[in-house]
């Protein structure tokens, strides 16, 4: 077996496109290298959809021929594009053959900003059937968590999750519609940014998701996640400033009556607030306010939102998933009755709003979860009820803070009993991305994590 050491795999986005840059390396050589390690670890996960081999080494040589690489903060850096994402030349499978579409004849705009920054395109990752799950997996295969294959790397990012958690690529894109990017950086111990809303361009079905989705990144350090950010938000690359004193609310309070976060994610949240007061900053133990509509109001736009993308694609129901076909009808149903309003997102949003201003704090922490990452299933074949369950209990956290439109993060802050990573949740006022990231670089600084899960090559690099 090839020493993973004389390689580039398991190297971060910032030490790859320096070398690069720098001449230390070629995109290409950095790219065959994934590639390579793509070849061997795949087969255990299943994170990837399709792997991009020639296609890949071809525009790492683009890279490598270009006179001027100083401007490129991603030069020959390998990442990963989440299947719902269009990447030129390759279909868009939105989770299964049911929805796939055609190969897309250009990149989304997301895709795009990552080429102009000169990263290299080595594949499409995984991800359950139109990203309405927290697991991923369909009719040809279980995506499988690095961590422990018995568990789900979460959903519905799960492919860009278990790439980057394996070492497969040092970043990934993602996005989060109810929490799928921050579940899967909670099951896969990364650092996964869910932006505030209109800060990188959504364009993302039909509708968005009724304006819950967004773009993000999944990667193994704050600085790569910073970095990621920058490119889709069309920014230019900034170091991040430790922030003065702040003033953190501090809540284990689920969204969702009758769930509460278990031991190590209560646990999870006492390390926070410790590392938190290590890096001076003031915690008080005070709770958001979930009025019972917005539960009832959430899962009404998570079931319409698959009407909608049902209906804009012209898909037969009969060829989906079970689960999925409940789903959409269910989820006509309730726009039938009216529950689906952004005059009812708009006020949620005003009232999360006020919540920073009226306790006068700076940021929230939560749990990222509220049990152990899900098992491994075939969880697409399973009644639509039993993943309703599933979903809704081990990962109540994140869903409000897509329809308030906030920017929220996961960091990781340990480990379970089990081995399993834990994290936790920072949620921030409109434009407060780069806050909550220098904030999260103060954990790392304070308590640096595992990058890469025990057992995979590039965790011993």
């Amino acid at each position: 077996m090839q020493d993973i050491n004389a390689t580039w795999v398991g190297a971060t986005a910032k030490q790859i496109a320096r070398g690069v840059r720098r001449g230390d390396v070629s995109a290409t050589q950095v790219v065959a290298d994934h590639l390579e390690y793509i070849s061997r670890a795949d087969g255990q996960l299943s994170a990837f959809r399709t792997v991009r081999g020639g296609e890949a080494i071809v525009e790492a040589e683009k890279v490598d021929e270009q006179d001027d690489l100083a401007n490129l903060p991603l030069a020959g850096v390998p990442v990963a594009i989440k299947e719902n994402t269009q990447v030129a030349g390759v279909p868009t499978w939105n989770g299964s053959a049911a929805a796939r579409t055609p190969v897309a004849e250009r990149d989304h705009e997301v895709v795009r900003r990552l080429r102009g920054a000169g990263a290299v395109i080595v594949g499409v990752t995984r991800m359950p059937e139109l990203g309405l799950w927290g697991t991923t997996d369909d009719a040809t295969a279980v995506t499988r968590n690095p961590w422990n294959p018995e568990h789900t790397p979460g959903g519905s990012s799960g492919g860009s999750a278990a790439a980057v958690a394996s070492g497969m690529v040092p970043m990934a894109h993602a996005n989060d519609g109810l929490g799928s990017v921050r579940i899967p950086a909670a099951c896969c111990g990364l650092v996964g940014l869910k932006p505030g809303r209109g800060v990188v361009p959504s364009q993302l079905g039909a509708t968005d998701w009724f304006g819950l989705a967004e773009h993000g990144v999944l990667a193994t350090t704050v600085a790569d996640a910073a970095l990621g950010f920058a490119v889709l938000a069309g920014r230019r690359p900034d170091k991040l400033v430790p922030p003065e004193r702040l003033r953190v609310a501090v809540s284990l309070r689920s969204p969702v009556k009758g769930t509460r976060p278990d031991a190590p994610n209560r646990d999870a949240v006492a390390t926070a607030s410790r590392l938190l007061a290590a890096a001076g900053h003031d915690t008080i133990a005070t709770d958001p306010v979930y009025p019972t509509a917005l539960g009832l109001r959430g899962v009404a736009t998570w079931l319409a939102a698959a009407a909608a993308e049902t209906r804009a694609a012209g898909l037969d129901p009969a060829t989906l998933q079970q689960r999925t076909r409940r789903h959409a009808a269910l989820g006509g149903f309730a726009e039938r009755r009216g529950w689906v309003q952004e005059a009812d997102r708009a006020a949620w949003r005003d009232r999360c709003v006020a919540f920073f201003a009226d306790n006068a704090v700076d940021l929230l922490l939560t749990p990222a979860l509220a049990g152990a990452p899900l098992p491994a299933l075939r969880w697409s074949e399973r009644p639509w009820r039993a993943n309703l369950r599933a979903n809704i209990g081990f990962a109540p956290y994140a869903a409000p803070w897509n329809i308030a439109g906030l920017p929220a993060l996961v960091v990781p802050v340990g480990r379970r009993p089990d081995g399993l990573p834990l994290g936790v949740q920072l949620v921030g006022p409109p434009g407060s991305e780069l806050l909550l990231l220098a904030v999260a670089g103060q954990f790392e600084m304070t308590q640096p994590w595992s990058r890469h899960a025990p057992g995979h090559p590039a965790a011993a690099r």
